[in-house]
């Protein structure tokens, strides 16, 4: 049923994204649509015992209301960051203080870390340098404003961490 299901989604989320219809006919072109059902066959019978047997329809359908809120409140984070390293590139002075700083996040499971390290790398100014078991991560932050764990995870892990953790865990 697992597979069965994977397979259904990733055709959906297939025809979603390649919308295999002329523009100009409006005929379904079946080359892309035979495509996207062998990649989602592909995808579901080599993919679907990855796929933890206890989530439930309902923990699936809060994960993507937690994504679709997340994108946008990322997308505005990395706006800022971009701007302020727009500010210390082309100021005279060069305003920069680097370095790597260790923070701590209380995500447990592994994909929330890996989203949460993901989201600092993609933001400008940031990139995680590596993620330990323990619950540590090592950040190379361009100005760095806190050398201290709790005062470094506030400022970088803060805002991300909440909303992964309704995501993920």
């Amino acid at each position: 049923m697992r597979k069965l299901t994977l397979v259904i989604i990733s055709y959906l989320l297939w025809f979603l994204l390649v919308w295999p219809f002329d523009p100009v006919t409006g005929e379904l072109r079946m080359q892309s649509t035979v495509v996207g059902i062998v990649v989602a066959l592909f995808v579901g019978l080599y993919m679907g015992d990855r796929i933890p047997k206890q989530i439930g329809v309902g923990t699936v359908l809060r994960r993507i209301f937690w994504i679709i809120v997340y994108v946008p409140y990322f997308s505005w984070y990395v706006i800022l960051a971009n701007l302020d390293v727009v500010y210390r590139v082309i100021h005279p002075e060069m305003p920069i203080h680097p370095g790597i700083v260790r923070v701590k996040t209380g995500l447990k499971s592994p994909a929330g870390r890996t989203m949460l390290a993901n989201s600092i790398t993609l933001t400008p100014g940031t990139l995680t340098v590596d993620i330990t078991d323990d619950g540590y991560l090592y950040i190379h932050w361009i100005n760095v404003k806190a050398r201290d764990v709790e005062g470094a995870t506030e400022h970088i892990v803060g805002r991300f961490e909440k909303m992964i953790r309704r995501m993920f865990e």
